[in-house]
This record gives structure tokens, sequence and C-alpha cells, in this order.
């Protein structure tokens, strides 16, 4: 499994939340439902529009089988209220093109954002990104650790911070700082 980044650059979000807009509705929203909620690729794909139509999305996680209330932030409820707005409730959010009405595959949502990754350079990227930047930049606004911790279902502040790419940037400031 290749190890990969978050997006640390706002206006890179935005560049790519426009690029993947241009693309299709469904990539866009992929997208932006992912950096809003920090949920697993697994997770996001098996969500139909029923399931986000209240404040909270109540799910059980595929990898914890743990059951997850997330709130639904401001900005991804008007989105979803958008995007769904055609929609019946039995609707995958993220419909295949393919077949009557199945989620896109893993592989998919890999394609999509590669080729939204490639269209701006970036490396590093992958299904988890989307998870890793929201963590990002919660983390970065509200400065608790250990309620990321728990978002994520990690046993350590330490394992959350790795994991979000905050150990990097703590080096790469220290060692840029640094000089004999």
């Amino acid at each position: 499994m290749n190890f990969v980044q978050p997006i640390r650059d706002p206006d890179m979000i935005e560049q790519i939340k426009r690029y993947l807009r241009s693309m299709s509705e469904r990539n866009y929203m992929l997208f932006v439902f992912g950096i809003n909620t920090g949920l697993r690729i697994q997770d996001m794909l098996k969500l139909r529009v029923r399931d986000v139509k209240g404040d909270h999305i109540v799910m059980r996680e595929m990898k914890t089988d743990k059951q997850k209330w997330l709130k639904i932030n401001p900005t991804l409820k008007r989105e979803l209220k958008r995007y769904t707005a055609e929609m019946d409730d039995y609707d995958f959010l993220f419909k295949s093109r393919e077949g009557k009405n199945k989620p896109i595959t893993r592989d998919m949502a890999y394609k999509i954002l590669r080729k939204a990754a490639n269209e701006f350079g970036l490396v590093d990227i992958g299904t988890h990104t989307c998870r890793k930047t929201f963590g990002y930049h919660l983390y970065r606004k509200e400065k608790d650790i250990t309620l990321l911790q728990k978002i994520f279902n990690h046993s350590s502040p330490e394992i959350t911070l790795r994991y979000i790419g905050m150990d990097q940037d703590t080096m790469d400031n220290a060692i840029s700082r640094f000089g004999l």
C-alpha cells in the first residue's frame, strides 16, 4: 500500500474542486464529501441518499465495525441538498454509470482522484487523501488532537499526528530552520 498525503494548500483544494466539477457533479461531490467528513472510501461508497438527509450520518464503519454518528457541516449540507435534489432516497450517493443502481468501485474512486492529482502535478494522492485532508485541516483549525483521534478511532494521538502528516510538517519546519 502506498503512503498518501493530505492536501495541505487550501487554494489547491479549491482548484481540485473546480476541476472535478468540470468533469462531473458526482466526482466533485466524492471529493467534497470526503474532505468534509473524513470517512474511509469504503464507508462513503456504501451510502445512499437517505443516509445523508438529516443533520448526522449514522453508520457502522466497515473497518472497525463501530457505530459512528457524524455531523454534516453546513458546507456539506448545502452541497448535498443541491446534489441529491433529483435523486431517490434509495439511490447510492456515488452511483456508477454502469448498472441500474450500484455505487462506483473503490478502484474508480482512486482513478478519479489520481486523474485530478495528475492534472495538478500532485504525488502521494489516493483514496485516503480526502480523509487525511479532512484531519489535517480540522487539526490546524481546532488544535485538538484527542478530538481527531476519537473521530478517526485511532489508539493514540501520536498515530493521529503521523497519519495526518503533522509530524512530517514539524520535521520539515525544524530542518528548514536548522543549519550549521
